[in-house]
C-alpha cells in the first residue's frame, strides 16, 4: 500500500467512526427539542457553516458558479443525505444507534457493490467477484455478530 492509499483509508475510517456520533447526538437533540426535523435543520445549518468555511479557505467558492450547468440528477445527493439524517434522528432513539447504524452499514455495502458493478453515476466498474462477494458477506456477518452481543 502506498502512503497516499493509507492516508485515504485512514480518513475514510475516521469518517466511518464518526457516523454513529451524529446519529446519537442528533437523536438526543431531536428528543430534547421534541422535533427530530428541527434537530436536522440545526445539523444542516452547522454543516453548511463548516463547509462554507472550508470552501472559503480553499478558494473553492468560485467553483459554485459552474453548478447551474451541471446535470440536475447530481444534486440528488443532498436528498439522500437529508433522508439519512432525518431517518436516523427519528429512528435511533427507538431502535438504538447500534441497530440503526447496522442497517445503514448493510445498505451501504449493497449500494456500493451495485454502484461499482454497474458503474453507476460515473463510478469505475468493478465486478462482484467471488472474492469480493465473500468479503461483503463476511462484513455483513461480522456486523451482525457485533449486534448480537
Amino acid at each position: 500500500m502506498t502512503a497516499e492509499t493509507l492516508r485515504d483509508a485512514a480518513v475514510m475510517l475516521a469518517a466511518g467512526l464518526g457516523i454513529p456520533v451524529p446519529a446519537a447526538l442528533n437523536a438526543r437533540l431531536g428528543g430534547l427539542l421534541g422535533a427530530p426535523a428541527a434537530a436536522a435543520v440545526i445539523l444542516f445549518a452547522v454543516a453548511l457553516a463548516a463547509v462554507l468555511a472550508v470552501a472559503a479557505a480553499t478558494g473553492s467558492l468560485v467553483a459554485l458558479r459552474a453548478a447551474p450547468a451541471q446535470p440536475p440528477h447530481l444534486f440528488g445527493a443532498g436528498l439522500f443525505v437529508a433522508f439519512y439524517v432525518l431517518s436516523i434522528t427519528w429512528i435511533a432513539p427507538r431502535f438504538g444507534v447500534g441497530n440503526a447504524v447496522f442497517c445503514v452499514l448493510l445498505g451501504q455495502m449493497v449500494s456500493a457493490a451495485l454502484i461499482d458493478r454497474f458503474g453507476l453515476f460515473g463510478a469505475p466498474v468493478r465486478d462482484i467477484t467471488l472474492t469480493r462477494a465473500s468479503g461483503l458477506a463476511l462484513m455483513a456477518a461480522g456486523v451482525a455478530l457485533i449486534q448480537r452481543g
